[in-house]
């Protein structure tokens, strides 16, 4: 009988009996994806879980909420956390109730719009992982997940004990000889956010809201003003870092000087000043003339429309 190319064996050794050689038995076991290494969140899904715990706490619901996490795997076992949605769950000090029709009607709203995102783990609020946590994670959203493992986010809001702001992620692994659902070890795995251009324009505007402020719609000459604003604000802070070491006033980090070094070394090479004024000036003219020409574009188009009721 043909063997795969990498066969799981059990190699059986019988005691020496003469006339009865030893045999080998080749046994199939079962393969499960590997586990993720390391997990990623976008800032669309990370404000939906927040949205969903000031909805929660103030509609007098449970101080912690759950959902689940849309998202994308790829090759080198990253996951990469997109969405979310809330899920409706009851929890007092004797059971935790999860509403899984819900869920599935909401994840199937999802597909419709976009089936790339599978679920790939879940989320909650609060500091403190506990055997209800282990119970949601064994017996409701693993078998969603299967066979791939479920990721657990924990999104700490800083509002309850041990209030300190952070967003973790881990994966379970069963303990004891014949493993239950509630006795499980929650093992953290590396997290970070990540955004885009366009997410990070929407997350500064957002951090820029005040009270008493209202917000205009920004143009691209605002943003590219915006934008050298805060560059020279770096370089500025950058300078006077480089000008104290040289002074002596703080030591100097060794990490910190080889990241400038191939920063300026990345960004710099083979441009001369006069080359980087060419570049940026040719830059600032294409945008004004691309203003320019929406301007007129949308000049014509008014016209236009009158000539057309005039005649």
């Amino acid at each position: 009988m043909a063997i795969g190319p990498s066969p799981s064996a059990i190699y059986l050794q019988p005691p020496g009996v003469s006339g009865i050689p030893r045999r080998v038995f080749f046994v199939a076991l079962p393969r499960y994806p590997p586990r993720p290494l390391s997990v990623t969140i976008h800032p669309a899904a990370l404000l939906s879980i927040l949205d969903h715990y000031l909805r929660g706490t103030t509609e007098g619901g449970n101080q912690r909420v759950i959902g689940t996490l849309l998202g994308l795997r790829n090759d080198n076992n990253e996951v990469e956390v997109r969405n979310s949605f809330a899920a409706l769950h009851s929890e007092t000090e004797e059971q935790i109730v999860v509403d899984m029709d819900y869920h599935r009607s909401v994840y199937d709203l999802y597909q419709k719009v976009n089936p790339k995102e599978v679920i790939v783990g879940w989320y909650s609020t609060g500091s403190e992982l506990d055997n209800y946590s282990a119970l949601v994670h064994q017996n409701f959203f693993s078998p969603e997940t299967a066979p791939h493992p479920a990721i657990h986010v924990v999104v700490n809001t800083g509002v309850q004990k041990a209030g300190e702001l952070g967003v973790k992620a881990f994966i379970s692994a069963p303990i004891g000889v014949t493993p239950r659902a509630e006795n499980c070890a929650f093992i953290p795995i590396p997290c970070e956010l990540k955004f885009g251009d366009a997410e990070r324009s929407g997350l500064d505007l957002l951090s820029a809201v005040q009270s008493n402020q209202t917000l205009a719609a920004s143009t691209e000459l605002d943003i590219l003003e915006k934008s050298i604003k805060d560059i020279i604000a770096m370089i500025d802070r950058v300078l006077a870092y480089v000008q104290s070491v040289t002074s002596g006033e703080i030591a100097g980090d060794e990490r910190i000087g080889r990241k400038l070094l191939d920063s300026l070394g990345s960004s710099v090479e083979g441009l001369e000043r006069d080359n980087m004024e060419s570049l940026f000036t040719a830059h600032l003219q294409d945008t004004l003339m691309v203003s320019y020409l929406s301007n007129l574009v949308r000049s014509q188009a008014e016209i236009s429309s009158r000539l057309v009721l005039l005649t």
